[in-house]
C-alpha cells in the first residue's frame, strides 16, 4: 500500500465543489500519483488526520487510499463485514438506522469524521448504514490495518475515540431531538449542522429527502423551508439549497445544535506543531 501515499496526501477539491457535484455532474479531480509533497498535514483536511503529529499522519498515510465518494454510495452495511474505514475529506455521508422497512437519519458525518471508526472501536449497532448524500473525496484504510495502529500509536487511538464519543452524542441528542422539538427548530438544525459537516453554504438536497430522514411530512418540510426563504435565511433552486443568512438560521435551530458542534469542535484538539 506505500504506492498509494502521495495520492492519499495530495489536496482534494474544496467542500463547497462537492456540494456541487450532484448538480454539475462532474466528479473530483485528483493529482497524478507521483506527486511529490513536502508537508502531509496541509494536504489533508480531514479534522481527525489533521490532528494528528507528523510521525503519525505519516504512519497512516502508508496505509491510506484516495477515493471518490459518489451519491448513494454505501460506506457501511449492516448486512456486510466492515472493510474499511473512510476519512471524509469532502462531502456528506449519512449515518442511519434501518429498521422494518424505514429508514431514520441519526447523524451526518464530513471532514470532521470518520465513517466506521466508531464500529471499529466496538461501539456497533446492527442496524446502522452509512451512505453518501453529498459526493466528494475520502481517504480509506482496511480495518486491519487501522486496527493495527491503533494498537501500536495510542494518539491514533485518542483521536478516533474523541470523534466516537462527539458521534455518540450526536446520535442521541438526534433521537431526543426528534421527540421534543419542532419541525422547524428540527429542520434548521440539520440545516446548520450538515453546513458545518461539508463547510459549506450550498447543500445539494430536496425536500422529499428531508422529509424522509428527518420524519417529517413533505408537505410540512415544504412549507417550513418556504418559510425561511421569505425570512431570507435561504435560498433554492432546482434541488440546491443554499443557507444566506447562517446566523438567523441558527437562532431558528433548537439547542440540539449548538451541543451536538460543541462536541465535535471539542474533539478537535489544536493541530500540533510541525516537526523539524
Amino acid at each position: 500500500m506505500a504506492n498509494h501515499v502521495p495520492g492519499a496526501l495530495e489536496i482534494f477539491d474544496s467542500a463547497a465543489d462537492a456540494a456541487m457535484l450532484q448538480a454539475t455532474d462532474t466528479q473530483p479531480i485528483h493529482h497524478g500519483p507521483n506527486t511529490v509533497r513536502s508537508n502531509p498535514r496541509f494536504f489533508v483536511k480531514n479534522a481527525i488526520l489533521a490532528a494528528l503529529s507528523l510521525q503519525d499522519l505519516v504512519a497512516v498515510g502508508e496505509f491510506l487510499e484516495p477515493v471518490v465518494l459518489k451519491e448513494r454510495m454505501f460506506l457501511q452495511d449492516p448486512k456486510r463485514p466492515l472493510e474499511h474505514v473512510y476519512f471524509i475529506e469532502s462531502g456528506l455521508a449519512s449515518l442511519r438506522i434501518v429498521a422494518a422497512g424505514s429508514i431514520l437519519e441519526i447523524a451526518t458525518i464530513g471532514h470532521r469524521g470518520a465513517v466506521g471508526a466508531s464500529r471499529l472501536l466496538g461501539v456497533h449497532v446492527s442496524t446502522h448504514q452509512t451512505t453518501v448524500l453529498i459526493p466528494g473525496s475520502a481517504h480509506r484504510i482496511c480495518v486491519e490495518d487501522l486496527h493495527r495502529l491503533m494498537n501500536k500509536r495510542s494518539e491514533i487511538r485518542e483521536q478516533l475515540l474523541r470523534f466516537g464519543d462527539a458521534l455518540s452524542l450526536h446520535c442521541a441528542q438526534t433521537a431526543l431531538c426528534g421527540v421534543r422539538h419542532d419541525r422547524e427548530k428540527r429542520l434548521a438544525s440539520w440545516l446548520c449542522l450538515a453546513s458545518d459537516a461539508v463547510d459549506a453554504h450550498v447543500l445539494p438536497v430536496t425536500h422529499e429527502y428531508l422529509s424522509s430522514v428527518l420524519g417529517l411530512r413533505r408537505a410540512g418540510v415544504t412549507e417550513t423551508l418556504i418559510r425561511f426563504e421569505e425570512q431570507n435565511l435561504i435560498r433554492k433552486n432546482r434541488g440546491v439549497l443554499k443557507i444566506y443568512e447562517r446566523r438567523g438560521l441558527e437562532q431558528k435551530a433548537c439547542g440540539c445544535y449548538k451541543l451536538i458542534s460543541g462536541a465535535y469542535a471539542s474533539a478537535e484538539p489544536a493541530i500540533p506543531t510541525i516537526d523539524h
